[in-house]
Formats: structure tokens, C-alpha cells, sequence
């Protein structure tokens, strides 16, 4: 398996405001709503500290509503992803496959501008259920979080983190869901759900 970042960029330089102590790694995950709003809610912390914060959004489209919150604010950058995402149950095989192979490569992209853009809060949403999904390759995020720049802070949401990410994860909080208007068949709201 190949490094995802280059060994010299491990000595983090830092945006003026380095972690005290290492970067942690964070896990969100469950049935329940609200792992998302969880990392958005970290985000927005960090960025109001100062720190430098990077979001990558797997399998969602690039038009909820915290993006537009957060890209307002100059110390919050967002990567750009595909313009429309179905449901992974909706997807076709060769679908699956394109995806597979793009979430693949898009996690080596902002692995390699987390490090080079010296990043203190990375977020990964969704990057858990991708993997789940078998729409990329546990190993590639297995493989960065133990090469990463040790002051890197780390969240990661989705359902059924696998071993080899809870055994990395400092912090795991498991978002259950009870009660959920979307199994009455009320479709998510614009500024509530997404």
C-alpha cells in the first residue's frame, strides 16, 4: 500500500495556534441522526479558535446547508465533491465501482492537501459509511491516520466503523436512533436535516 503523504510533511508548521498535545481521532457513528451536525458542530469550535479546518463529504452532493455557514468563515475549507450522490442501495454495480474507485482517490486528494496545507482539524464526514458500503478501501483511511501528522485532529462520521478504525479513534460516540420522522415518510428539511 502506497503512503498517501509525503514523510517530510510530518513536522507540522502550524497556523498560529498549534493543539496542545496530539491530534485525536474522532468517531461519530450510529443509526441516529445527528453525527454530522456533531463534526460540523467540532468545526465550528475549532475554526472560532483559530484552528485550520478542512471538510471532505463523502457520499452527499455539495448543497447542505452547513457548507454555505462554514465556507463563509476564512479559516473553513470545504472539498468540492460530485454534484448529484444516490444512496449506495440505489447504485448499479458499475455505479458502485466508479465510486469505489473515485472515494479512493479523493481520500488520497485531501489526505495530501491536509498535510500540505498543514490542516489541524480534518473531517471526513460520511467517510464510514462509504467504506461500509464498500465504496472505498478501509485500508487508504487504516493507512493515513497512522501516518498523519501527529498534531492532526481527526473526525470521522458514518455507521460501523470496523476494527481498525475504532482501535485508532480516541474519542467514539454512538448516535442511536429512537424516533426519526423520515420512517412516517417526512423527507428531510432544508436548514434541519440537511
Amino acid at each position: 500500500m502506497e503512503n498517501l503523504i509525503n514523510p517530510k510533511d510530518k513536522v507540522r508548521q502550524g497556523a498560529g495556534f498549534p493543539l496542545t498535545g496530539p491530534g485525536l481521532v474522532h468517531i461519530y457513528c450510529g443509526d441516529g441522526k445527528g453525527k454530522t451536525t456533531c463534526g460540523m458542530g467540532l468545526c465550528c469550535r475549532a475554526a472560532g479558535f483559530g484552528y485550520k479546518v478542512l471538510i471532505c463529504q463523502f457520499m452527499k452532493d455539495n448543497s447542505s446547508s452547513e457548507r454555505k455557514a462554514l465556507s463563509s468563515l476564512g479559516n473553513v475549507t470545504f472539498v468540492d465533491g460530485p454534484e448529484k450522490e444516490k444512496f449506495s442501495f440505489l447504485m448499479t454495480q458499475e455505479e458502485k465501482a466508479e465510486r469505489r474507485s473515485y472515494y479512493n482517490e479523493r481520500l488520497r486528494m485531501v489526505a495530501q492537501k491536509a498535510v500540505r496545507e498543514k490542516t489541524d482539524v480534518l473531517f471526513l464526514d460520511e467517510v464510514l459509511y462509504a467504506i461500509d458500503a464498500g465504496l472505498m478501501d478501509e485500508s487508504l483511511l487504516v493507512k493515513f491516520l497512522d501516518s498523519r501528522p501527529g498534531s492532526m485532529e481527526v473526525i470521522l462520521t458514518g455507521r460501523n466503523p470496523g476494527r481498525e478504525l475504532t482501535d485508532r479513534a480516541d474519542y467514539i460516540s454512538e448516535i442511536r436512533k429512537i424516533k426519526h420522522p423520515y420512517d412516517h415518510d417526512q423527507p428531510a428539511r432544508n436548514g434541519i436535516e440537511k
